[in-house]
């Protein structure tokens, strides 16, 4: 397999899909381009990138290919036996699912307004209300998913899954922009913080020399 991401210090999206690929524990070999380049609009025309019309992450697995986060997650959950990614208790992943196809389809004004950027702590100040009222819903969903479901684990539903894959920006998010948080949540960001592949992640976006400067002034 191989994955085509953008820059890890700026792209959730690819954060996610490459994610996805190491909890498959499937072999893969990665790609990063830098996003928004000289050479973006032609790279991005090129044959490996005309599914997905330039977006990454893009995964290719022979002559198959599949882009978009959710859907890297759906596939390599087939290609796992349905054993890595989701709870296999009912009303968990019920749950699970609900809440990582919200995560791909809501909180437009925090994914706007605090666009990932993991090299950056930015100066703390009060969020626009449209921000709060995101990240209300994501404690609500973070405190439901951790009472009924995280038992003895320090994710959202035990162990590692997609669910903590889907929120993984979200919480660089919150450190970047010192964003204000429930009481509980920090010991769950602790965790995904210190999970060994964000360490990995965030170690290689520290090592990255491409800047972007839309992502840098903080925009909350």
């Amino acid at each position: 397999m191989k994955l085509i991401i953008g820059n890890k210090a700026y792209s959730s999206w690819s954060l996610r899909g490459w994610l996805a690929c190491k909890q498959s524990g499937l072999p893969f070999e990665e790609a990063v381009v830098p996003l928004y380049d000289g050479e973006w609009d032609q790279r991005r025309e090129g044959d490996e990138f005309a599914p997905s019309s330039g977006k990454v992450p893009i995964l290719w697995d022979g002559d198959a290919v599949v882009w978009d986060s959710m859907a890297i997650v759906d596939y390599l959950n087939d290609r796992t036996g349905n054993t890595r990614f989701w709870p296999k208790d009912d009303a968990a992943r019920a749950m699970a699912r609900s809440m990582a196809a919200e995560m791909h389809s809501s909180y437009t004004a925090l994914r706007r307004k605090c666009p990932m950027n993991i090299r950056q702590v930015f100066p703390a100040r009060r969020p626009d209300d449209d921000v709060l009222a995101d990240l209300s819903r994501i404690m609500e969903l973070w405190a439901q998913a951790r009472a009924r479901f995280g038992g003895d684990g320090d994710f959202l539903f035990g162990a590692f899954g997609a669910v903590d894959i889907m929120f993984a920006p979200v919480v660089t998010r919150i450190v970047s922009y010192q964003l204000p948080v429930a009481r509980f949540a920090p010991a769950y960001m602790n965790a995904v913080l210190q999970h060994r592949w964000m360490q990995d992640w965030i170690a290689a976006a520290q090592e990255e020399d491409w800047v972007i400067e839309r992502f840098e002034p903080q925009a909350v």
